[in-house]
């Protein structure tokens, strides 16, 4: 699988995590780091991002993808409608936590959150 880091550099721990709660290796982290202007529009600046993501299309749609989110969630959202228009799916994101008593702060890889499940199972509930 593929993690497509929006978030801060991942430790060769936090990806051995990722492996073992995916049951699969990981071949690549692509860092796209996000640093946005919160004095200018998002939509150009996302624009800017996704355009750096080494993917083609149709990488995008056939790849097992995993996301890890940036800490902003007005990007966060973006992010996600762009990648859903993109991918034709919500993606599976890596949910990061903060490890207890931990000095300096760390994260752990806490859980794999399949999206696209999350919102079919939520189809039922209309």
């Amino acid at each position: 699988m593929i993690l497509l880091n929006f978030s801060h550099p991942l430790t060769p721990e936090q990806v051995e995590q990722a492996q073992a709660l995916a049951g699969q290796p990981v071949q690549q982290v692509l860092d796209l780091p996000v640093q946005f202007d919160t004095a200018q529009p998002f939509e150009p600046q996302m624009a800017e991002l996704l355009a750096q993501i080494p993917l083609s299309p149709t990488e995008l749609q056939t790849l097992p993808l995993v996301v890890v989110l940036p800490a902003l969630n007005y990007i966060a959202a973006l992010l996600l409608a762009e990648l859903h228009g993109r991918m034709g799916y919500f993606p599976t994101i890596l949910r990061l936590r903060p490890i207890s008593g931990s000095t300096p702060p760390q994260y752990e890889a806490a859980e794999l959150l399949n999206l696209q499940a999350v919102r079919d199972a939520a189809r039922h509930k209309r």
